[in-house]
This record gives C-alpha cells, sequence and structure tokens, in this order.
C-alpha cells in the first residue's frame, strides 16, 4: 500500500456444497496466500462458507451453526494476517435469516452486510429462504464477535484515508439504483466489493464484464466482483468463478472461467479520489447516512504487478489505434473548418518546416478544405528557411505541400533577420536565445502578414508537449490564428503522421516517412560541417516519451511527482537508468511551472484528448505560481 496503490483478489476456493468444515479449510488457505502475495483486501463469492446451492438445507438451524462454527475457525486462523477479507455466509437473527457478507480482519468481525434485493424467479429463489437486509440496522453477536449487521456501512482505513470499502452482493448491483451508489456518494466507498454466485450460460461473460465496467466508471471507483466455482451443485446450473477486477471504467484483471483460483490486479485509490473531485458530480445527502467503521492495517510495500503503458496518451490495442488517429484527425479538420466558416475565409496559411508538427498541420488543414470543399490551392504553403534550415527538410516541406497540392512559396528570411541583428545590435555570430527567437518571430510576422494579404487564417503547428515544456517562441510560433495541434503530444503526433502514410499515394508517403525519421529541432542554430541537423530538441529538454509520460499523470490523475518517479521506474526499467528519469522529471516540473505564462495566451485550438493544457476550460494554474514544493520533492528522491 504505497502512494495509493493497493493489491486487491478475488477468490473462488475449491466448494462442496454444504461441507462447512472443508470450505473454511479452502477459506482460509487462499486468504494465507493472497496475503503472501502483499494483498490488503481479498474478496470471496456469495455464501461461500456453506455453498450458494444449499436449498432448503438453509432453513437447518443445523447447518447454519455449522457455518457460524466455520466462521470461528476462519477467525482464529487468520488473526495474524494483515489482510481484509470479505466472506459470504448465512446468519441467522430472531425469525430471520440473511444472505450476508461478512468483514473481518486479524480475527475480528469489523461488520455484515445482508443482501437488499433477493432474486425469487427461475432457478434463483432466495426468498424461499432468506429475508432483505434493506431495512436492517442493528448490532448483533455472531461468532464471539459483535457488530453492526447493515447494509448502510463502509469500512474505512486510517492508515490510507482514500481506502474506504463498500460492499453490495450479487442481484444488489441490477436494480435501477444499487446499493454502491449510496455507499459511494454517501459513505465515499472508492472500493466496491460484491459476492456473487453467478451461474453461467452462452453470453453472459460479456455481459457480466460490461456491467462490472460500466458501474467502476459510473461511481468512479473500484469494482471488485467474485463469484462462485464449478464446485457448487450442477443439478440445474454451472458456475463459472468468472471473477472480474475493475477500476474506473477499466477491466484491470479477471480470471480464466471455470477455475477456482485468485485474481489479483493493483488499484489506485488515490486516482479514484481526484478524479471525484476533479468531477465534482457527488452530491451528498445528509438524509441517508451511512456508518463508517475505521480500521487500522500496517501499510506496507506492495508488490505491483500494475503495468503503466510507455505512451498513455496512446490506446493499447493495435486494433484501437486506427480508429483513435481518424477520430482525432478529424476533430481537429472539423474544428479548424468550423473556424474558417466563422471567419468567413476559404484560405490556409501555414509555416512548413519538413518536420513533424507542420505535416500534421498541413495533414489537418487539407482535411479541413475537403470537410468544406475547397481547392488544395487555398492551402497556402510557406518555407521560410534561415541559419539552421537544412537541405532535407527544406526539400521535404516543398515535396509534401506539392504532393497535397498545396500552393507553396519560399520566403526566405536570412537577410531580413540578418538586418534585425543589425538594428538591434546583435552580434550574428553569438548563437544565444535572440539568435534563436528572432528567426521564429519573424517567421510568424511573415506568415501573419501573407494571412493579411489573403484574408486567410494562419494555422498553428505546436504540439501539446511543447506547450507543457513552454519549448516555443513568445508571440513566435508560439501563435497563431488557429492551433490545430494544441491538445496533440508528440508521441501522438508521430502516431498520426505515420497513419496517414496508409492512406496516400506512394509518393506522399514516400515524403511522410523520410520526415518520420528526420531528427526533431527547431533548426535555429546552423547545420553541422556536413549539412545535418545540429540541434536536436530531445538533447535539450529530454525525450518526449518521458515527458508525455509525466505529463499524462500530472494533469489527467494530479499525482505527486514522487509518484510519477515511482512509476516511470518500473515503467521504463532498461530504457532509462534512475539518474536519467530524475534528471528529465527536474526538467519538466521547472520547465512546466515556469513556461506557465505562454499558455495563459493560447490560442485557440480543439481538444482532443483527455488531457489539455487550454486556460480557458482545462488547465488553469497562475502565471506566477512557484514550483518549489515540487522541486523540492524531487530532490530528496
Amino acid at each position: 500500500m504505497n502512494f495509493g496503490f493497493i493489491k486487491t483478489a478475488c477468490a473462488t476456493p475449491t466448494v462442496k456444497v454444504a461441507d462447512c468444515i472443508f470450505n473454511s479449510e479452502q477459506i482460509v488457505s487462499q486468504i494465507i496466500y493472497a496475503t503472501q502475495q502483499t494483498a490488503s483486501l481479498v474478496v470471496f463469492p456469495e455464501l461461500c462458507v456453506t455453498g450458494y446451492t444449499c436449498g432448503d438445507l438453509f432453513l437447518q438451524p443445523f447447518l447454519i451453526k455449522k457455518a457460524e462454527d466455520a466462521v470461528k475457525s476462519i477467525l482464529l486462523k487468520t488473526k495474524a494476517l494483515n489482510i481484509i477479507a470479505v466472506i459470504g455466509v448465512p446468519i441467522a437473527d430472531g425469525d430471520a435469516l440473511y444472505n450476508c457478507a461478512l468483514v473481518i480482519y486479524k480475527g475480528e468481525i469489523l461488520g455484515a452486510v445482508p443482501k437488499i434485493n433477493l432474486p425469487n424467479f427461475n432457478e434463483y429463489c432466495e426468498l424461499r429462504y432468506f429475508t432483505s437486509g434493506k431495512n436492517v440496522n442493528k448490532t448483533i453477536t455472531y461468532a464471539d464477535n459483535t457488530f453492526l449487521l447493515s447494509s448502510k456501512q463502509v469500512f474505512s482505513c486510517n492508515q490510507m484515508k482514500d481506502f474506504v470499502l463498500g460492499i453490495e452482493i450479487a442481484d444488489d448491483i441490477m436494480v435501477p439504483v444499487s446499493p454502491s451508489v449510496n455507499l459511494a456518494v454517501n459513505g465515499g466507498a472508492t472500493v466496491i466489493a460484491n459476492l456473487s454466485a453467478s451461474s453461467e450460460y452462452a453470453g453472459k461473460t460479456e455481459y457480466r464484464r460490461e456491467l462490472i465496467k460500466l458501474m467502476s466508471s459510473k461511481l468512479s471507483c473500484a469494482y471488485i466482483y467474485a463469484s462462485s466455482g464449478p464446485g457448487e451443485s450442477t443439478t440445474d446450473l454451472v458456475y463459472s468463478a468468472h471473477n472480474l477486477i475493475a477500476e474506473n471504467g477499466k477491466i484491470l484483471n479477471e480470471s480464466v472461467k471455470f477455475s477456482e483460483n485468485v485474481t489479483y490486479a493493483d488499484i489506485d485509490v488515490e486516482r479514484l479520489t481526484y478524479e471525484r473531485r476533479k468531477n465534482n458530480l457527488f452530491v451528498y445527502d445528509s438524509k441517508d447516512e451511512i456508518h463508517r467503521n475505521t480500521f487500522d492495517i500496517a501499510l506496507r510495500q506492495t508488490k505491483l504487478s500494475r503495468k503503466f503503458r510507455k505512451y498513455p496518451f496512446i490506446p493499447s490495442e493495435s486494433s484501437d489505434i486506427r480508429a483513435r488517429c481518424e477520430d482525432i484527425l478529424t476533430m481537429q479538420a472539423i474544428g479548424l473548418a468550423t473556424r474558417m466558416q466563422s471567419a468567413k475565409t476559404e484560405h490556409l496559411v501555414i509555416g512548413v518546416s519538413g518536420g513533424l508538427d507542420s505535416t500534421l498541420a498541413l495533414i489537418v488543414s487539407v482535411k479541413a478544405l475537403d470537410i468544406l470543399g475547397v481547392d488544395h490551392k487555398n492551402l497556402h504553403a510557406v518555407s521560410m528557411p534561415c541559419f539552421g534550415t537544412t537541405k532535407r527538410t527544406k526539400s521535404n516541406a516543398e515535396k509534401l505541400s506539392l504532393c497535397y497540392g498545396a500552393e507553396f512559396s519560399e520566403v526566405d528570411i536570412t537577410k531580413a533577420v540578418k538586418q534585425h541583428f543589425e538594428d538591434i545590435g546583435h552580434n550574428e555570430n553569438e548563437f544565444d536565445t535572440t539568435y534563436e527567437n528572432a528567426q521564429a518571430r519573424q517567421r510568424t510576422m511573415v506568415l501573419m502578414d501573407i494571412a493579411n494579404k489573403l484574408n486567410a487564417l494562419v494555422v498553428g503547428t505546436g504540439d501539446l508537449s511543447e506547450l507543457a515544456l513552454g519549448w516555443a517562441t513568445y508571440n513566435g510560433d508560439h501563435m497563431s490564428m488557429y492551433a490545430v495541434n494544441a491538445s496533440v503530444p508528440k508521441t501522438m503526433v508521430r502516431y498520426l503522421v505515420s497513419y496517414e502514410t496508409t492512406l496516400v499515394d506512394n509518393e506522399t508517403a514516400a515524403v511522410i516517412r523520410d520526415i518520420l525519421n528526420t531528427p526533431v529541432s527547431p533548426e535555429l542554430l546552423p547545420p553541422s560541417g556536413n549539412g545535418e541537423i545540429s540541434q536536436i530538441t530531445e538533447d535539450v529538454v529530454g525525450p518526449y516519451q518521458l515527458h508525455d509520460f509525466f505529463l499524462f499523470y500530472f494533469v489527467r490523475f494530479g499525482f505527486s511527482p514522487e509518484k510519477i518517479f515511482y512509476m516511470a521506474l518500473k515503467t521504463f526499467e532498461g530504457d532509462y537508468d534512475r539518474y536519467t528519469i530524475k534528471k528529465w522529471i527536474q526538467k519538466f516540473f521547472f520547465r512546466f511551472f515556469t513556461q506557465q505564462f505562454k499558455r495563459s495566451c493560447l490560442p485557440d485550438g480543439p481538444k482532443v484528448g483527455s488531457v489539455s493544457l487550454s486556460p480557458r476550460g482545462d488547465f488553469k494554474m497562475p502565471s506566477d505560481v512557484q514550483a518549489r514544493l515540487w522541486l523540492e520533492r524531487i530532490n530528496e528522491l
């Protein structure tokens, strides 16, 4: 349990129907095993102590007493274990018998949650034996423990405030307003455990999976679903032990059906709490109070099995990448086309450099013209070579523009920049910030003036990663009339441009592939002796692969630098060493905070993903904010 990560488990023990002694031994065995795997929570199926399919035997006091004895045995044998276990057992209280989930920890029962919604159709006839726990809220004594019996209670960890457990049982999830809604909204439960005995039939697996995903997304929670296995009676039904662990709309892990074992997943309760605070959609209702049980659990280093994607902005499934690319390109193009209509223009101006960003902006511009049914000649692609321009990039800029049928022109700004140096008294052999930024601002002036001349819009080319790092010249390439790449990170830019090669003719694809193989550079410093690019962006600011990873988890989920560093060490093991990752995460946070003033006055641009730095609706931060606390924490790592 570190950085909000908690290892959780779904366990389906081998069950012998009505053999409480055997079943308790299997439950204990799996609790011990889950503890050895550093799990802090393990959830078992519905009525696993007796078996779900006991039928009228549930009405036998003998079976109910033997179930209680089995619970005592479980408590005794798990007394020394540092794990929360949730088990299913029938509990009799007076004239009623309840289908319950017992929450146990270190030999004690923390509470019991009765099932509310009892099925009474087809093979499920629970109302024949059990009473609904809907209105039950009382203290009872069972298995030598005194505790609350109620469906309106949660279990909160004192050492990790974001770890709050709520419980519903099987069909409770099926009703329009399930108990978990109340537990999450009014009880603050970030983890919902469902003890189920779901039978299997053709097509039910996918339905079950989608239901659990939906509930975890709807409630911004982790949803742990444990179901009965083949050991249950097969008189009329088969049980598949289909266990699932989901988090915020995503299945983290699921069991192989028909296998009675333990399924694990690391959930992130810190992330879930952040998601709720950010969305601010949960409205607390003081009329429906939820009792909060607290417990103390020893925090320990979780043996994480969870993996973090090296490219979090890019879909993990290859089949999704094409669809995602098409969606993003379409959103960019529609945004630009709509702006053109609003501005009452059919002309676009774009600075083409032969680099990735301007290539993507050119592609989007062409698609926008196609949406409006406008000739590609209305796209004015301008190359503006200067001191650092290489033959390769200049040639690719021209070839690409012509391949798409754009109107290409070249404006050499060398003479104008030298005149500017003379005007301000700058030594043109001094390759400092002034030397670099003067070129960028001259290019922007050229583009703006051409746009005025043609009644056109200047299309911005800068991407999200550059905005995060402030890697743009203020009022230079920082400025445009519509910034189509503003919410597209550099790693995604490469995928989008690569995707375009599958849509165009061989000649155009060849040019794009050469652009993809060209080092990322602003080309503001003179080329090397052999005419190659001398200024490599990633040598200066760091690998965009790392920066996009830092950016995603910092902005999207609000993670601390320490947590992001921990995740990066695990994710990029073998690619970057600890020193390198620390060096670039320091650079990221320093530049992210100090360069906010550039983002405070960004031009408009379409949001195409879950992360955007627009100051108007996505990421609001004052330009004078201090990075001290974040940088000091990184220095301590």
